[in-house]
């Protein structure tokens, strides 16, 4: 039983989603558009304001689509009326970010410059405080491009267990490793 997928999505004022005759669910807001396709077996009805995600069997299929697809068009609904923000700071000395309109220039300890264009979906913003880490801020209605795109940035210089240089969420909480110095003792 998909408790996730029977929870219905109530619609704020605003907001507009249409179904189409292909099965693709699009979703307008104030903030922006977004369009999903869904599997033909999931249907959606929209009744005063409230949105249902329906399934056809019990089948294990379609229990995890029913459950996925609910999740995913309450994520754009929220996407065009809230929006998305990640936050990601950079631990280690000499580590610096800057930008030019989507275009990201990170300094991350190599002989080179990672320059990352971002997707035109996403805005971001660098802050580098006197005494504070550097921070990436990244804003977007698009919860899973999102997502993506701020892990790719974490992979170029992951956090390491010993001091926790790396890129790193900000309050993401790193599992850090006793150096050699505590073996001796």
């Amino acid at each position: 039983m998909s408790r996730i997928g029977k929870a219905p999505i109530t619609i704020p004022s605003g907001v507009t989603i249409s179904v189409s005759a292909e099965n693709v669910v699009t979703v307008k807001g104030p903030k922006g558009e977004l369009k999903q396709r869904l599997d033909g077996d999931i249907t959606v009805s929209q009744d005063n304001g409230i949105l249902t995600v329906e399934r056809p069997t019990e089948q294990k299929r379609h229990k995890a689509l029913h459950g996925l697809y609910r999740s995913l068009i309450n994520n754009m609904v929220i996407g065009v009326t809230e929006g998305y923000k990640v936050q990601q700071e950079l631990v280690g000395v000499g580590y610096r970010a800057t930008n030019t309109g989507n275009t990201l220039d990170l300094v991350l300890g190599f002989s080179h410059h990672y320059v990352f264009e971002l997707p035109k979906e996403i805005t971001v913003a660098t802050t580098a405080d006197k005494g504070k880490n550097p921070t990436i801020i990244l804003e977007s209605v698009d919860k899973q491009l999102l997502g993506q795109v701020a892990a790719k940035i974490r992979s170029l210089r992951t956090p390491e267990p010993y001091k926790g240089k790396g890129i790193k969420f900000v309050g993401e909480v790193l599992r850090r490793k006793a150096g050699k110095s505590a073996a001796k003792k």
